[in-house]
């Protein structure tokens, strides 16, 4: 290539890089300098998610144990792979089971539904160490005691996550799995008739305390497992659970580099 073309290609990415339609998506032009670069980090919602400084500490395995990294990583993999599995499954009682089947044996590239359960194994697996590996390092004590408390929230979430999915293949160890889950919600404070303040559920007579007005209700939408509990189930798995975990995902990271980052050793 000759230096004329050299120039004219360099000369036509400038002009790129100075028309509106460019600075509108990089305010920062074309990262040709260290300090541009970082200019381009911060100003891109995708790359500021990784701060442009890392202390040399925290890319040290043996410190981190990379768990919270391969934590969300799972969850990215179950969402692609429960997206495409949503493609094929069918929440009903007449067919939940046989799509189960067909997923492994019928549907291209089946083997997405045991990525997806095995990752769902693995991804509680890694919030629990990561938990641990924060816990024994201290990273929990101030400034960072609230993102410990988001963090807290979020294991719940992920074994809300495997839980509601437990139901959706249909089959006997499922159903009985739910159900003794389940029944153990009865005994929820103030929630389940069975539990502590279960009066306060009634409106004036303690007597109108029944299975029929408690989180076990709503969870069955019923008073046993049945379709409609499979559909709440599946809801719950697919949209509200992992909604309100990308959430407080979103605020767990933006604490982190609020509190300056992860933590160091003591």
């Amino acid at each position: 290539m000759s230096e004329n073309n050299k120039n004219n290609k360099k000369s036509l990415l400038d002009y790129l890089a100075e028309s509106a339609v460019w600075k509108s998506i990089f305010r920062s032009g074309v990262p040709r300098t260290r300090r541009q670069r970082m200019y381009a980090v911060l100003g891109n919602v995708f790359l500021h998610l990784h701060p442009a400084r890392l202390p040399r500490h925290a890319v040290k395995v043996g410190y981190t144990w990379c768990m919270g990294g391969l934590s969300f990583f799972l969850f990215v993999v179950l969402t692609i792979t429960g997206i495409l599995l949503m493609f094929y499954y069918r929440p009903t009682v007449e067919y939940a089971f046989t799509d189960i089947i067909d997923l492994g044996e019928q549907v291209p590239l089946g083997i997405m539904r045991e990525i997806h359960r095995w990752g769902a194994h693995a991804m509680v697996l890694t919030v629990w160490l990561h938990m641990l590996r924060v816990f024994m390092t201290g990273s929990y004590k101030p400034p960072r005691e609230f993102n410990w408390s988001v963090g807290v929230i979020l294991m719940t979430l992920t074994l809300l996550l495997s839980f509601t999915g437990y139901l959706l293949p249909w089959d006997q160890l499922a159903i009985w799995a739910v159900t003794v889950g389940t029944n153990m919600a009865r005994a929820t404070p103030f929630l389940g008739h069975e539990g502590p303040g279960a009066s306060l559920l009634a409106i004036g007579d303690i007597n109108l305390v029944h299975a029929g007005s408690d989180v076990r209700f709503a969870l069955l939408g019923g008073r046993f497992v049945g379709e409609a509990t499979l559909l709440r189930f599946y809801v719950l798995h697919c949209i509200a659970v992992p909604f309100i975990a990308m959430i407080f995902m979103a605020v767990h990271f933006w604490r982190i580099r609020k509190d300056g980052g992860i933590s160091g050793p003591m």
